[in-house]
């Protein structure tokens, strides 16, 4: 495919704005460029063939099978974008009054409640943009509980090895320091080693439940109790809540504090797709501290205004449409597909935790490797000449070679039994004829890159002399 500056012609432009007749309003000559803007001339028919072009070679959830682990790609409903674009949500102002936006104020104050109800906390903002800047604002809150009380010893983080990168990553920035402990042989988190973490410098526990490795711990309820007990406080990264909305509330598992990905668990685009939205609720002992409350010990604000506003009303949408009985039945549906695409696996691909697992499992690759030479990444490769996306690779860290599959409760049976046709198809191929693997892919618009040299030395710009 040609770039756009490639196809570019000069003066085969397309001009519809007749020429401005107000005076001209410039910077400083300081700021001025020293040579003219080279924008690509074409006519419109070539613009649209470009961009048309451009949109069949992109893959997103509505192409096909888009099994991320961890990141729940499934289908966003169109009503929900029908709801975010009337004109009422989207013709307002945040600086506007008040009073003049008491629809917009409900849509807000009715997710807060539904979210409430679906983790068992008592107080929810919409406030963080993301479900990092949730994990932040959480760990604000703890901070905050503890240096009130006076407990500033208490600077340390516990933080399981499973745990998503944004954790540590998250605790870091609140000025915590970051405590890793092991993952038992089970997959789940080592309560001997929680119980040599904790101590009279313990702020908190961060834990993702189902875990990283798609398993529900069982020993939810003494990892909580242990953490109170030593006077930490627990928090539930949302990111996995869909394999449990409805069904298992993080507040009755122990949790004080959490943060919910509207952009996952909610059904609102995220990724490329974006913006994100990553509320974080609490138990009522925390509510002051929270954000845009005014309330004296209050975080402050953690961003601009209320909320990314239209991912808020998406998710309301998307809960209202399915309703008390529907929640819970898509995080069946997902624990479900899950399970069938593991089992019906299984007997080749060797899992990492051979259980039953929750929405996602993790596939090891570490005996292909070593017999054939055929890595995670070379399995993923070949995915693309098949059309499908292929699954999270070489994550959690704790497993090596990983496929982390997810193939969220928005799939059908026929889809399921198509793509472990594939898997299968693949894993044959691998083991026959191995040395085709690293030539993978090769239907693709893009083929193998080097993608060590791709991200050391991206090309960023188009060169005109070349």
């Amino acid at each position: 495919m040609k770039l756009v500056f490639e196809r570019s012609r000069s003066d085969r432009g397309t001009a519809y704005l007749e020429k401005c007749d107000l005076p001209s309003a410039l910077p400083s000559e300081k700021f001025a460029r020293k040579t003219p803007l080279r924008l690509p001339e074409l006519p419109e028919t070539e613009v649209d063939r470009h961009y048309t072009e451009l949109a069949k070679q992109t893959y997103g959830v509505n192409s096909g099978f888009y099994p991320l682990g961890s990141c729940t790609m499934k289908y966003n409903p169109q009503i929900n974008e029908e709801m975010a674009a009337l004109p009422g949500f989207t013709n307002i102002h945040p600086l506007q009054a008040e009073e003049t936006v008491k629809g917009c104020r409900q849509v807000c104050e009715t997710l807060e409640k539904y979210l409430c109800e679906i983790t068992g906390m008592d107080a929810v903002t919409l406030q963080p943009a993301a479900g990092a800047h949730g994990e932040f604002t959480g760990l604000l809150l703890i901070k905050a509980y503890h240096r009130e009380r006076g407990d500033v010893k208490r600077t340390k983080i516990i933080v399981p090895d499973s745990a998503h990168g944004t954790n540590p990553a998250s605790a870091a920035m609140a000025g915590f320091e970051v405590i890793s402990i092991a993952s038992d042989e089970h997959g789940c988190v080592d309560l001997e080693a929680l119980k040599a973490a904790v101590g009279e410098d313990t702020a908190g526990l961060m834990l993702t439940n189902p875990n990283t490795v798609g398993l529900f711990d069982p020993n939810i309820l003494e990892i909580t109790r242990i953490v109170h007990e030593a006077g930490g406080l627990c928090y539930y990264d949302g990111a996995n809540l869909n394999a449990v909305m409805g069904i298992a509330r993080p507040g009755d598992m122990g949790f004080d504090v959490i943060h919910v990905n509207l952009h996952k668990t909610f059904s609102t685009p995220h990724g490329g797709g974006g913006p994100g939205s990553g509320p974080s609720g609490c138990k009522q002992f925390l509510a002051r501290y929270l954000p845009g409350t005014g309330k004296e010990g209050s975080i402050g604000d953690v961003r601009s205004f209320g909320s990314n506003f239209l991912v808020a009303v998406k998710a309301l949408t998307y809960i209202l449409s399915l309703g008390r009985e529907g929640i819970p039945a898509a995080a069946c549906n997902a624990v479900l597909n899950a399970n069938y695409m593991k089992v019906k696996l299984s007997d080749i691909f060797p899992m990492a935790y051979d259980t039953v697992c929750m929405h996602e499992f993790v596939i090891t690759l570490e005996k292909l490797k070593h017999e054939t030479g055929v890595s995670a990444l070379d399995m993923a490769k070949a995915m693309l000449d098949f059309g499908i996306h292929p699954p999270t690779m070489y994550f959690p860290l704790i497993v090596h070679e990983a496929l982390m599959v997810e193939p969220t409760e928005t799939e059908t049976k026929e889809t399921l039994d198509e793509v472990i046709a594939i898997f299968r198809e693949i894993f044959r191929e691998a083991s026959e004829n191995p040395e085709q693997m690293h030539e993978k892919p090769v239907k693709t618009p893009v083929l193998r890159p080097d993608e060590v040299l791709a991200a050391r030395n991206p090309v960023i710009r188009y060169d005109f002399e070349a």
